[in-house]
């Protein structure tokens, strides 16, 4: 069995550790700021140790990493250029889910000259949304337009934002007041978060998708050579945009980030009665004609062994565990720096846990 750490016991770190917990193949220790979340997961699930951690202390984090053969990171997303730094100095295999641009530059250093593999942003958007692009253009030529849209949205939506808390507050907060990545006319460059409003339809339901930041992973500088346009949505119901413009630019709750969270957390619930709602569309030639390939599913919360999770649970859950069994199954590289557009489609599908995007 693999010694694995997750790091981070909130939403996706009890997915990631029941998921890893159950298989048979990892033995698992948790550790997190609080240890009222450690003692929930290591009392319910045999086997699973843990202890509470600081993730910004060196010594706090070698005491869990001594030892592992990998480490998850579900921790918030400031918390991973120091979690990467000790997994790199401990000879521990590294995983993230992070959207942030500027932590994920910092690990990507880290990978340069590391003897064990660094994979970061490897859960939904980005990770499997990546994974999904590379599967759409691989038949193709000369593809002109790569649109990858993403969105996690409550079923039952019963407020004006209509949304719901399904993840981290911090993080939705982030990727909506930094720049966005994204290729224009075959150059790398950035565009305002909230802008480039569109309709869509899916299903025969009608959203909206806008800018937002972190999505595209490291996709863009990947195509940015490639393809002449390439960029990243978030995906919401009608009138959502408008309101957090009101909100983080009239109001300029931008400028008070931590405000604007505690107002979040004490106002909007958390719904675990949620869908993830994943496009992706890319045109350019097939067999000599113009073609558009297009990729579009829902995924629905569901009961998993008798406890119903949340869709964005599972989806981010799976994509992080589905690298992280691929790696044990030898069919990774095993150091230096791994994209989610080299992963295979079809392996990461068949495997165990990205089954669950089947």
């Amino acid at each position: 069995m693999k010694n694995l750490v997750i790091l981070g016991a909130g939403k996706i770190g009890r997915m990631v550790c029941h998921l890893t917990a159950t298989s048979g193949d990892y033995s698992v220790r948790i550790g997190d700021v609080a240890q009222g979340a450690v003692d929930t997961l290591t009392r319910r699930y045999p086997g699973v140790t843990g202890q509470v951690v600081d993730f910004g202390n060196a010594q706090s984090l070698d005491s869990l990493l001594k030892g592992a053969w990998a480490v998850i990171s579900c921790a918030p997303y400031h918390c991973n250029p120091r979690i990467a730094q000790r997994a790199k100095a401990n000879g521990v295999h590294y995983f993230d889910l992070t959207e942030d641009v500027e932590v994920t530059h910092q690990v990507v250093e880290l990978a340069k000259d590391s003897k064990t593999l660094f994979a970061p942003q490897c859960g939904l958007a980005p990770g499997f949304i990546t994974i999904v692009a590379n599967h759409l253009m691989r038949s193709m030529t000369e593809v002109s337009d790569l649109r990858l849209r993403v969105g996690a949205l409550p079923r039952y939506p019963s407020n004006r934002l209509k949304y719901n808390l399904t993840w981290s507050t911090e993080g939705l907060i982030n990727e909506y007041c930094n720049p966005c990545e994204s290729v224009e006319h075959g150059q790398l460059t950035t565009v305002p978060p909230l802008e480039q409003l569109e309709r869509l339809t899916i299903d025969g339901v009608d959203y909206e998708a806008f800018n937002t930041s972190g999505g595209l992973g490291t996709l863009a500088i990947t195509l940015k050579d490639r393809v002449k346009n390439v960029n990243y949505k978030t995906i919401r119901y009608p009138g959502h945009c408008e309101l957090m413009k009101f909100l983080l630019h009239d109001l300029q709750m931008q400028e008070q980030q931590g405000l604007l969270r505690d107002i979040f957390e004490k106002s909007l619930p958390t719904t675990f009665q949620d869908q993830i709602v994943i496009f992706v569309s890319a045109t350019g030639k097939a067999h000599g004609r113009l073609t558009e390939r297009t990729y579009a599913k829902t995924i629905y919360h569901r009961e998993i062994d008798g406890d119903n999770w949340s869709g964005i649970q599972i989806t981010t859950a799976a994509g992080v565990t589905a690298i992280v069994d691929l790696l044990r199954e030898g069919k990774l590289p095993a150091a230096g720096l791994l994209k989610m557009e080299n992963v295979d489609y079809d392996a990461f599908l068949q495997n165990r846990f990205g089954r669950f995007y089947a």
